[in-house]
């Protein structure tokens, strides 16, 4: 079985890495898909090392696309400046090679399901909310827990494009649960400078 996703990503990625498209042009080409496209294309260098310096842009076009899902928009807007950002040849063969792995797992976990959930206008709306917050964990500066809320992203975009109702429900569950693991480890965090001196004597 073959994803929409996978052979639109694919084709893009194929030509980023024969020539410099940006940001802009992958919105062109993919029209209303563009916002789940190119919010797998920001999220997905997040479950591997990232280059220094593109953490931060990258994570804020994912939260701005994302919000725009939030009011309802079905054309994705980038500012000029972000819009103007041209992937580096290295880096789009790069995506392109960890995008095949991944592409593996999802063939076999994903369909169309519940197409009633997955195209109703409310759970776009949802949908653009529930990423836009595991957008925000993922910027937050805590190390190591970069692909935990990615995962969570990913899905969100698969299951759009793909009308699978039944992994944005999902989707849903795992975003409660991401929640509430963040909210553990700030808890931890909040926690840690009180223990120590305990821990020390």
């Amino acid at each position: 079985m073959h994803l929409r996703f996978s052979q639109e990503i694919k084709f893009l990625l194929q030509r980023l890495s024969d020539q410099h498209l940006s940001l802009g042009d992958i919105l062109a080409e993919t029209a209303e898909r563009g916002f789940s496209v190119v919010i797998v294309i920001l999220v997905l260098p997040f479950l591997f090392p990232m280059p220094p310096g593109l953490a931060g842009p990258f994570g804020a076009a994912c939260l701005l696309i994302s919000v725009q899902m939030i009011f309802g928009r079905r054309s994705p807007w980038l500012p000029k400046q972000i819009a103007k950002y041209k992937f580096p040849r290295p880096f789009a063969q790069l995506l392109l090679k960890n995008l095949q792995r991944l592409t593996k797992i999802l063939e076999k976990i994903t369909r169309p399901r519940l197409k009633r959930i997955a195209r109703n206008p409310l759970t776009w709306r949802i949908n653009g909310l529930c990423i836009s917050w595991l957008t925000i964990l993922l910027m937050l500066p805590i190390p190591f827990t970069n692909p935990i809320p990615t995962i969570g992203i990913i899905l969100f975009a698969v299951a759009t494009i793909e009308s699978d109702g039944l992994l944005i429900v999902f989707s849903y569950i795992l975003t409660g649960l991401i929640t509430s693991l963040f909210a553990f480890i700030g808890y931890a965090i909040w926690l840690a400078p009180s223990l120590l001196p305990s821990v020390l004597r």
